[in-house]
């Protein structure tokens, strides 16, 4: 298997990247380990590339994945109007590569190496 297992069940480890990736599209960056980080980037990079596309099927399989929850609670903008309607055309003439990731250190309870991962 090509995925890191995180010593969690593969129901856990999808609800993991789920949540994180929904996380990354609401406020555009998340502190987490690096080993997620680098699992999650082609979770994000695949989420973003279907809102590119943004027909019918390609919303229905980001709102297979993403959490539907409001990105901002003021106006009830959901997740997925977010990324289609404001991250995807931003990256309308990138080919890829949509995410960044950034090592800033260990964390102090167990020495796990963190990382940001952000939209660029």
């Amino acid at each position: 298997m090509w995925n890191r297992k995180f010593g969690r069940t593969a129901d856990h480890r999808k609800a993991m990247l789920r949540n994180l990736a929904t996380s990354v599209i609401i406020h555009g960056k998340v502190e987490t380990t690096y080993a997620k980080a680098m699992d999650m980037r082609s979770v994000v990079d695949e989420l973003i590339t279907l809102g590119k596309k943004g027909d019918l099927s390609a919303r229905r399989q980001a709102a297979s994945f993403i959490r539907d929850v409001y990105a901002d609670e003021k106006t009830q903008q959901t997740v997925l109007k977010k990324l289609f309607d404001e991250i995807a055309p931003k990256y309308a003439d990138r080919k890829g590569g949509y995410t960044r990731v950034t090592k800033t250190g260990v964390r102090r309870g167990d020495a796990a190496p963190m990382a940001i991962i952000e939209l660029i």
